[in-house]
């Protein structure tokens, strides 16, 4: 069930306590998804996001989406240490729905030259609008099982063959498909669809991928080569509906 966030305009589903699982706007809104570059330190990277919404005049709970980039991957202690530092940002803006995160969030590590410091990516939130078509942000999803509390928890752990992969991506398209689903929206509705791997996804393109993608198969796929935030995981997804795409200067 979603929950609305009535400052923000948006509805969301509560997840845990680092993010949601997705948002979607509401009536009379939608969700405008914003890149920056160069992607600066993250903690920076929430005061470039003050100055848009003053520009805008929009409040700090118009956040619904959240990308990071991060320099290496962690233990489950060492994620729970980061967002420790992440949702107090979120705080201390006075982003939280009674105590719950609204914010959607993917945050993963780039195989190839990765930051030093965890790097604000981009970012989406909502502003007034009129639109026949929903627009909305799912977060990234990896292949985490039952509680999703430690390492015993993934998906064919360790397994990264055709097949271990191949389950992985099924279980990550579950979660994607039940996500939409929650947000009454669905594949026709997607306009952008990120993969996180380091692994090769190629054998799965047309046997798995595209075929589950429905309507949205025509947009493709976003291979970014980076690992999932967390140790041992391999596979990640994310993906959202929008009318408005943004590139900001951040310098």
């Amino acid at each position: 069930m979603s929950t609305e966030n009535k400052q923000g305009g948006y509805r969301f589903l509560p997840a845990i306590a680092p993010f949601s699982s997705g948002a979607a706007a509401m009536r009379g809104f939608e969700v405008v998804h914003a890149t920056l570059s160069p992607p600066p330190p993250y903690r920076h990277g929430f005061e470039i996001i003050d100055r848009h919404f003053k520009a805008l005049r929009r409040p700090p709970q118009a956040l619904c989406g959240i990308e990071l980039r991060s320099p290496r991957q962690l233990s489950f202690s060492g994620f729970d240490e980061f967002n420790a530092g992440y949702i107090a940002q979120l705080k201390q803006r006075g982003i939280l729905v009674n105590g719950v995160n609204p914010v959607a969030r993917t945050n993963v590590v780039p195989e190839v030259d990765p930051p030093a410091e965890a790097v604000l990516y981009g970012f989406s939130y909502t502003a007034p609008a009129r639109l026949a078509t929903p627009t909305f942000v799912i977060a990234g999803g990896g292949e985490i099982g039952g509680s999703g509390r430690g390492p015993e928890s993934i998906v064919r752990r360790g397994d990264v063959s055709e097949i271990g992969m191949r389950d992985k991506a099924s279980h990550v398209l579950g979660l994607m498909e039940g996500r939409l689903h929650d947000l009454s929206v669905g594949w026709a509705d997607v306009t952008a669809i990120d993969v996180y791997t380091a692994q090769d996804i190629y054998p799965l393109l047309q046997t798995l991928l595209l075929p589950r993608l429905g309507a949205a198969k025509i947009r493709g796929i976003h291979w970014h080569f980076t690992r999932p935030p967390i140790l041992e995981l391999e596979y990640e997804m994310d993906m959202r509906g929008c009318a408005r795409e943004l590139v900001l200067r951040s310098a």
